[in-house]
C-alpha cells in the first residue's frame, strides 16, 4: 500500500484528488493538507510514502518545504501537481530534490502511475514538459528575483509582496528593476510576459 499525503491549497483541486486515490487499491491518503507549514509536521508524524504537493504551495517559499521534506523524512518521495507547464518551476522542483512533476490538467491516470512511479523509486516527469525544458533558455534570473516576478504576475502589488517575502518595499523596485534590465523589458508587465513565453516563470 502507497500511503499518500496531500498537499493542496485550492479544496476543490484537494476534493477531487482524495475521489481519485480512494479508487486505487494500492494507493491510501494518509493525510490532506491545506497549508506549506503543515507538510513536514504530517510527514514526521506519519511518515508517508509519497507527497503529492500543489505547485503553488511549493513555489510560495521557494521551494524550501521540498528540500525540507527531503531532508526531514528522506523515505518520502515528492511529487509536484503544477497548474503551468513552466520549465523555471519544474527546474526548481528538480533543484529541490523532487521526485515528480505532473501537470494538474494531465489525464487522472498519469497522476497515479507517478505515485506509483517514485513509491518504486523512480522519478516521473511529465515528457513533453522535460523535453520543452532542455530546449529552452536558462533563466538569467536569481531565485528571489522569480519570486518578487511571481507575485507579480499574480497581481500582488509592491507592498503585498514586501510583505509576503518579507523585504522592503524599495528592496522589492530594486529586484523589479534588475529584472526589466535582464529580460530586456520594457516595463513589468513586458517582464512577465518575456519570463512565461520563456519559461522561467
Amino acid at each position: 500500500m502507497i500511503r499518500t499525503l496531500i498537499a493542496e491549497s485550492v479544496a476543490l483541486m484537494r476534493a477531487g484528488l482524495l475521489v481519485l486515490l480512494a479508487s486505487e487499491p494500492d494507493i491510501k491518503v494518509v493525510a490532506e493538507v491545506d497549508r506549506p507549514e503543515l507538510v513536514l509536521p504530517a510527514a514526521r508524524q506519519l511518515q508517508p510514502d509519497v507527497a503529492v504537493v500543489d505547485g503553488a504551495m511549493a513555489a510560495r517559499d521557494g521551494f524550501a518545504t521540498i528540500r525540507e521534506l527531503r531532508a526531514a523524512v528522506p523515505a518520502c518521495a515528492s511529487i509536484i501537481m503544477s497548474l503551468t507547464r513552466s520549465p523555471g518551476e519544474l527546474r526548481e522542483a528538480i533543484a529541490a530534490c523532487a521526485d515528480g512533476f505532473v501537470v494538474k490538467d494531465s489525464d487522472p491516470g498519469k497522476i497515479t502511475d507517478a505515485i506509483r512511479q517514485v513509491a518504486a523509486g523512480k522519478k516521473a516527469l511529465d515528457p513533453d514538459l522535460a523535453f520543452f525544458t532542455l530546449n529552452s533558455q536558462i533563466s538569467p534570473l536569481t531565485a528571489r528575483e522569480v519570486d518578487v516576478l511571481r507575485l507579480a504576475a499574480q497581481g500582488e502589488p509592491a507592498m503585498e509582496i514586501a510583505e509576503r517575502l518579507y523585504l522592503s518595499v524599495g528592496t522589492v523596485h530594486n529586484y523589479m528593476s534588475r529584472v526589466i534590465g535582464k529580460t530586456g523589458a520594457r516595463n513589468r508587465v513586458d517582464a512577465i510576459r518575456i519570463a512565461v513565453g520563456a519559461g522561467w516563470l
